[in-house]
């Protein structure tokens, strides 16, 4: 078996450094998608596919290309062993894409799992997880458990009322699960339909009426505090590019105000500068209340639109998009640094033709007082595999400072990606090592080992306030 105790590990120091500094250090997963009801029932998963496969766009895109209907990938009309049985048989055929490591080692750890998933042991693999999954160990709350996870942050619509945020803190689970702020349906005012929509929806939350874009900002910000009272402290944007423009003059604010009356559906003439001044407002006040800003730039979402209209967003039809981003980056913050403003950021991209100009762009707008204040984010989706680490960690190391880096995020919606963390160490240690054994960093284990663990672990537990 290749996911043995020392897989991607290629040279002793590299073992050392894992098995000694990295292994066993606590899990900071400052952002992921996980449903906070699932860890506030304590949620016990019936079956494999439930688990494993359902929302897993990551495995529907595979499943996809090696011919498999759709109806045996998101169909309601089978079942769940029978979609199951339909992974097992394309798994052999996965060879290379990075799914064959993380679902070994998710099978293995969470599992016990050892064999090559393939046609003929699926059933048996199958059955066996079944039953582990109505062991309390493999409730939602002990899987978080199992992984030595210290804190979730889930990511979480400002409308939403956090009330299992509430529960879980009630029912002092033993792990830190915080809401962050996601704000993307406010900034889509293109789309007139979904806008007012959602904004009928933050005017019911708020129980104010919205009829100005100074009414708008106020409601955020009520929504902003509600939030941070619940303990939040992190916000998240998922954009294609920063927004270019960030300026609402008077004549924009009162065509908001008739936009948002209006009976002919005239669409808002300037949809990017609106963005923009929300965001820009928005960032202000996570600067105000101490808060970390992310940026996850760069996705070409939902390209494919009979899939889109079948299944709706997230549905596995998301590409790397091809967007300038340097620009109207540099721009943006540069606009909150200015006015200092500018709260601690992680910048992610998606394309890795981009990664030098994020890495370099971080280092622009450090303050010589908060330590690694601009993050270059860990490698995201596309990006969050063994080539794609490695050189988020190079341009990184080449552009700025890698010491000071807080570590990966699973950035998922499934309970068995914590495995991603373990991947992300073993690629991590084995770079260190390589470079140790070749005579490019010095061979000091423990100042080696003591960068790694502050990767792995104490620098989020820092950047974070995790106190």
């Amino acid at each position: 078996m290749i996911i043995n105790e020392n897989f991607l590990l290629q040279n002793e120091t590299a073992k050392n450094l894992y098995h000694d500094f990295a292994k066993d250090m606590p899990i900071i997963d400052y952002h992921n998608h996980l449903p906070p009801d699932q860890i506030a029932s304590n949620k016990k998963f019936e079956t494999l596919t439930e688990i494993w496969l359902k929302g897993d766009h990551y495995k529907w895109r595979a499943m996809r290309g090696l011919a498999v209907n759709e109806k045996f990938i998101t169909g309601k009309e089978t079942t769940n062993e029978e979609k199951f049985m339909a992974w097992a048989t394309c798994f052999p055929e996965i060879i290379r894409n990075p799914l064959f490591h993380w679902s070994q080692l998710e099978l293995k750890n969470s599992f016990g799992v050892e064999a090559y998933l393939n046609k003929e042991n699926a059933m048996k693999i199958y059955h066996h997880c079944n039953e582990i999954l109505k062991q309390e160990t493999h409730t939602t709350q002990g899987i978080l458990k199992s992984y030595k996870v210290e804190m979730v942050g889930t990511t979480d619509d400002p409308c939403d009322d956090l009330v299992h945020h509430k529960k879980i803190k009630t029912d002092n689970i033993g792990i830190k699960v915080l809401p962050s702020f996601r704000p993307d349906k406010v900034f889509n005012i293109g789309n007139r339909d979904a806008f007012m929509m959602y904004l009928r929806q933050l005017e019911t939350v708020c129980e104010t009426p919205i009829t100005t874009y100074n009414q708008l900002i106020e409601a955020l910000e009520k929504r902003m505090d509600y939030f941070h009272e619940q303990g939040a402290r992190i916000s998240d944007h998922g954009l294609t590019k920063m927004p270019d423009q960030f300026e609402m003059s008077h004549s924009l604010e009162k065509e908001f105000e008739a936009f948002i009356l209006d009976t002919n559906e005239i669409p808002f003439s300037a949809p990017e500068n609106f963005a923009g001044a929300v965001l820009l407002a928005l960032c202000k006040m996570y600067h105000q209340r101490g808060w970390v800003q992310q940026f996850h730039l760069g996705p070409l979402r939902n390209t494919n639109s009979r899939l889109l209209n079948l299944l709706g967003a997230d549905a596995g039809v998301d590409s790397i998009g091809d967007f300038s981003q340097a620009q109207a980056l540099a721009n943006f913050l540069n606009a909150l640094e200015k006015e200092n403003q500018l709260a601690k950021t992680i910048l992610y991209n998606i394309n890795p033709a981009d990664n030098d100009v994020f890495a370099a762009m971080c280092y622009n707008f450090n303050d010589g007082i908060t330590k690694g204040k601009i993050q270059y984010g860990s490698g995201w989706w596309f990006l969050d595999q063994k080539d794609g680490i490695e050189k988020q960690l190079n341009a990184l190391s080449n552009m700025g400072t890698v010491s000071t880096f807080v570590g990966m995020l699973t950035d998922s919606r499934s309970f068995l990606s914590y495995s991603r963390h373990e991947y992300f160490r073993r690629v991590l240690c084995n770079l260190f090592g390589d470079e140790m054994e070749k005579g490019l960093l010095p061979n000091d284990m423990l100042w080696m080992g003591t960068v790694i663990q502050n990767i792995c672990y104490h620098n989020a537990k820092q950047y974070f306030n995790l106190g």
